[in-house]
């Protein structure tokens, strides 16, 4: 075969090997993926691989949630990217060993090794081989791994610190739901009891008409205020449907066996929470968000200092062992072997002298996101305390609400047994009554709402201080 088939030929399966790919290549949508399938089994419980059945606490609904919720599941995925790169990071610092192997045709015969001596006979060919153990570790690198090593580990620490912050916001929106939909079932209660009272009152009148007591308008009257009481239950139960239908959503389920039955009733107990200055300082201190800007701060700062290593030289160990063939030697002489065995160790130093000024713009690059993440810290501090400071003022309206609310059904409730035993007696209108009891039912729905308002208040009480997941 002569020299130019064997250049065209070698270059040919070079230029074929370029286009090689995986013959199992990554489905993005996990649909055949053995690791979809192995994380799944690792991170989701009984009650989130089962459709969800029947009514379900507060408590269950947040259990299935953070099990099934798909974002809580993603930032999981980013915890585990965190610490394999701290891995990848640590590696950095360990001896690298690897199998080298190579294949040179020349123009011209080369001999095969190095002489070790003059007029040394040699092996002669213009096809050699080789494959070389080759051994390379850092000595010294101005701190740089060391650096990216803590960045890392600080980075992982974020990533924790954000799981965290994300399963308190979870929390925090299934149960704000979870009582808005305790609320509107009240409502939808208020509604069909005023509807039942109104619909008995009906009789009442239609009596009174009869025994010439009445009037018919006054029949018509609470006639159109029963239809408004029907058209107003059926958008309120559509509201209730849509509420379990979020609720759902937040759980990872699709819906498909039907709206999710949430079961339990509003808390009415006063609970007494610390002052203002004392849940800001709670929160500084274990907000998990907040302990991720701080983390990802402080890994910044090492990135810097990895940047400003690259000013540095770097020393490293290397070596290598390996072998060398002559294919078709055209010049062997007596005592000659067409194999030999190379090897070497040795220090290597690198100094950086000019880089086109590449470590400068990165040492800025670097700086300017630690200069950001500071002040991203500081936005953070500032939005905790109108976090906490909202969030203590919504605790405290709503209870007063829910106070005033109390007193005004009861105070509703009378005024209707007023209106109703004038009515009866022919010295009241029917206006009276159906105001009456329209004001009985506004009372009623004002004061579940603000009930949910206030359980939802001191859930966003406890998510501005953190520590809602716990």
């Amino acid at each position: 075969m002569n020299q130019g088939l064997k250049i065209v030929l070698t270059c040919s399966l070079l230029v074929a090997m370029t286009g090689c790919v995986l013959l199992d290549p990554t489905d993005p949508y996990g649909r055949a993926g053995a690791y979809t399938a192995a994380g799944r089994a690792k991170t989701v419980s009984r009650l989130a691989k089962e459709p969800v059945r029947g009514p379900v606490t507060l408590q269950e609904a947040i259990g299935i949630a953070l099990a099934n919720n798909p974002e809580i599941a993603a930032v999981r995925h980013d915890v585990e990217a965190a610490q394999a790169q701290r891995d990848i990071a640590f590696g950095e610092i360990l001896p690298e060993v690897s199998i080298e192997g190579g294949y040179n045709h020349y123009l011209d015969d080369q001999r095969l090794v190095p002489p070790r001596q003059d007029a040394e006979a040699g092996v002669f060919a213009d096809d050699l081989f080789s494959t070389d153990l080759v051994v390379a570790m850092p000595l010294f690198t101005g701190g740089r791994l060391r650096s990216e090593i803590k960045a890392a580990e600080l980075l992982q620490k974020s990533a924790e610190h954000r799981l965290a912050r994300s399963r308190e916001e979870l929390v925090f929106n299934v149960s704000s739901v979870f009582y808005g939909i305790l609320a509107q079932r009240r409502v939808i209660e208020s509604l069909e009891f005023s509807r039942k009272a109104l619909e008995e009152h009906l009789k009442r009148v239609k009596d009174l008409i009869e025994a010439q007591k009445a009037a018919k308008v006054d029949r018509l009257r609470t006639e159109v205020r029963i239809a408004n009481l029907e058209q107003e239950l059926a958008r309120q139960n559509n509201v209730l449907e849509i509420q379990a239908r979020v609720l759902a959503n937040l759980l990872g389920e699709k819906n498909t066996e039907g709206p999710v039955q949430a079961q339990g009733e509003l808390n009415q107990e006063v609970v007494q929470s610390a002052d203002l200055e004392a849940n800001v300082s709670r929160a500084l201190a274990q907000r998990p968000d907040y302990l991720a800007a701080r983390a990802s701060l402080e890994a910044q700062a090492k990135q810097v200092d990895a940047a400003r290593a690259a000013r540095w030289p770097t020393v490293s160990l290397q070596g290598s062992y390996g072998g060398r063939w002559a294919a078709g030697p055209s010049e062997r002489p007596a005592g000659t072997d067409s194999f030999e065995d190379v090897g070497q160790a040795g220090l290597v130093m690198e100094v950086p002298i000019f880089q086109g000024g590449r470590i400068e713009a990165g040492i800025r690059r670097e700086k300017a996101k630690l200069f950001s993440a500071r002040e991203q810290l500081r936005k953070l501090e500032l939005q905790i305390h109108l976090d906490v400071e909202t969030a203590t003022l919504n605790v405290g309206s709503s209870l007063e609400r829910v106070r005033a609310t109390e007193k005004a059904i009861e105070q509703a409730q009378e005024s209707l047994r007023i209106e109703r035993e004038k009515y009866d007696l022919g010295r009241g209108s029917i206006t009276d009554v159906l105001d009456a009891q329209s004001a009985l039912l506004d009372s009623q729905t004002n004061y579940y709402r603000a009930l949910a308002d206030y359980n939802t208040a001191l859930a966003q009480l406890r998510l501005a201080i953190g520590g809602l997941a716990e």
